[in-house]
């Protein structure tokens, strides 16, 4: 059996990656795939790539499985001065493909995340989740994640 590693994005993996945020109900709403899609909203993709993979305090991870993107997340670390001056691991975007839900991959990743925030030495490991997103609330709370803030957002 094929074992799940997870390693850092490459520009190869980028479709993959798209295809994963626009499977499901909110994501397809947000994301551009498919026939007819802009070249301009293709080359953002590819910009926004070029951007994370060369910011030291950005890390687009996938979870490969022989080959295949089967998961991604990415995960950002912010300085600060709260909490004594802090480093703070944000992880965003993240998905498990369809076939591979339910068998705890998404358990692994969010794992992996929280180890790699702390052997950088950060001192917190923080998320959001659209308030939609049900399922995930619980399977965040069962990692530990408490929903000890509401988050906000403003669509520009």
């Amino acid at each position: 059996m094929t074992e799940v590693i997870f390693r850092a994005a490459r520009r190869a993996d980028v479709p993959a990656i798209v295809a994963l945020l626009a499977d499901d109900p909110l994501g397809a709403g947000r994301e551009a795939t498919g026939e007819g899609v802009a070249e301009e909203v293709d080359a953002a993709y590819w910009r926004a790539f070029d951007d994370i993979d060369a910011d030291p305090r950005n890390a687009l991870v996938v979870a490969d499985l022989g080959g295949e993107v089967v998961g991604t997340m990415q995960l950002t670390f912010i300085p600060g001065l709260s909490r004594k001056g802090a480093e703070r691991a944000q992880i965003e975007a993240v998905r498990v493909r369809v076939d591979q839900r339910g068998a705890g991959l998404g358990r692994r990743m969010i794992s992996w995340a929280v180890d790699e925030a702390r052997a950088r030495g950060c001192r917190l490991v923080q998320l959001t989740t659209d308030k939609r997103r049900a399922d995930a609330h619980r399977f965040y709370a069962g990692l530990g994640f408490e929903a000890s803030h509401e988050g906000m957002k403003l669509a520009l």
